[in-house]
């Protein structure tokens, strides 16, 4: 072929560069669509958030309303914290005041058996007391303690009639009036008190004695504080210790416990065959001695025996 002349090409090269120009077009234009539909895709989103994120958004406002809502000082869960008016602090838990010690945690404990009085004898109560209304004259010589009588509700003792009862025992030239220094006095509704005299269920005598030995459950009477209590079952029915009949046991418990008001201390037995001492504690056993309910003798002797240490 002579110099300066186009070379000519084959068809196959021809057809085969064809082929790479339409691939090229093909490709160019895929390139823009695909841009085209990313743009819009991002506008559409910029303009209007999909309806997922909406859904999340609503979520979390809704989980974090009840924690505005405590931090703002609203209704909290039983037991929780109390609101607080500083800045949504929450204080924690006002604590109870301290319980005052019940008598119950200190008498009759837990799995004791019950106290079997007779049936006539009502072994609980509901720990309400009526107050006597009787009134009296001073006895005794000396400077006369003011008392009151009181009996639980349902115990089936007349009040008046338990007024009158001590009342006889306190004057008896046998009892402590028998001692220049002792001196008593009933007194009505409203009038200030020295000591007073309650007559309980053997329960809830337990309960103001605050009664621990298993073998006095039920069984006792006591002082507690300015309190004779005397156990419903004793004032009923006596002991069976004590050979007489229940209104000397009565004496009995009156007279040892008001002993205990007027300082005295427990007393025991001073020989076999003698008159116990009413100081003694007779319902744990008479040690050899006469059961005996009074201070003095009908001769006005004290009827003492050696201290209990």
């Amino acid at each position: 072929m002579p110099e300066g002349h186009p070379t000519r090409r084959s068809r196959g090269d021809v057809r085969a560069l064809r082929r790479a120009a339409e691939r090229r077009r093909r490709l160019h234009r895929t390139l823009i669509g695909s841009a085209a539909i990313a743009v819009a895709c991002v506008t559409a989103y910029t303009l209007r958030p999909q309806d997922g994120t909406a859904a999340v958004a609503d979520d979390r406002s809704a989980a974090s309303a009840p924690t505005r809502e405590a931090e703002a000082g609203g209704p909290t869960p039983d037991g929780g914290s109390e609101p607080a008016p500083d800045g949504g602090r929450t204080k924690p838990p006002a604590s109870s005041p301290a319980a005052s010690p019940k008598p119950e945690a200190k008498g009759t404990p837990k799995g004791s058996p019950p106290a079997k009085p007779s049936p006539s004898v009502p072994a609980t109560g509901p720990g309400v007391f009526a107050a006597s209304t009787a009134s009296g004259s001073p006895q005794g010589k000396g400077r006369a303690l003011r008392w009151r009588a009181e009996v639980e509700q349902g115990s089936g003792v007349d009040p008046e009639a338990a007024a009158r009862s001590v009342e006889a025992i306190l004057g008896d030239p046998r009892g402590w009036t028998r001692d220049p220094a002792y001196g008593f006095r009933l007194v009505g509704p409203g009038q200030p008190v020295d000591f007073t005299v309650k007559i309980a269920t053997p329960t809830t005598t337990d309960r103001l004695c605050e009664v621990v030995t298993p073998e006095l459950i039920g069984e006792t009477n006591c002082r507690a504080g300015h309190t004779v209590v005397v156990n419903l079952k004793r004032w009923q029915e006596g002991s069976p210790q004590f050979d007489g009949p229940v209104e000397e046991y009565r004496a009995l418990i009156v007279n040892h416990e008001v002993g205990h008001e007027l300082g005295r201390e427990h007393e025991t037995c001073p020989g076999p065959g003698k008159q116990a001492p009413a100081m003694m504690q007779q319902i744990k056993g008479l040690l050899g001695c006469k059961a005996n309910a009074w201070p003095f003798d009908a001769a006005g002797t004290y009827l003492a025996g050696p201290n209990v240490p």
